[in-house]
C-alpha cells in the first residue's frame, strides 16, 4: 500500500469516523489540487485491498480488515 494510502485509511481513525466522504479524504493530500486527483488513486488501492467500500454518493466506509490495520491488530500492508 502506498503512503498516501495509509494516510487516507489513517484519516478514518484520526476523524473516529466509519464513514467518511471524498471530499474530507481529499485533505489527507492537502490543498494542491493536482494531489487530490492522488487521493482518488488511493481510495481505488483501499477498494481494491477490501480496506473500504463504497456506499455511493462519494461516501466510503471503512471494512473489518481497515478497521483492524487502523487499529493495528492487521497489516495494512496485506
Amino acid at each position: 500500500m502506498n503512503s498516501l494510502s495509509e494516510r487516507v485509511l489513517r484519516l478514518f481513525g484520526e476523524m473516529e469516523k466509519e464513514r467518511l466522504d471524498l471530499h474530507t479524504l481529499f485533505e489527507a493530500a492537502g490543498n494542491e489540487p493536482s494531489e487530490r486527483s492522488l487521493v482518488l488513486d488511493a481510495v481505488d488501492e483501499l477498494v481494491a485491498l477490501s480496506m473500504v467500500k463504497s456506499c455511493g454518493s462519494d461516501f466510503y466506509e471503512l471494512t473489518e480488515s481497515g478497521k483492524r490495520a487502523i487499529a493495528g491488530r492487521g497489516s495494512a500492508k496485506d
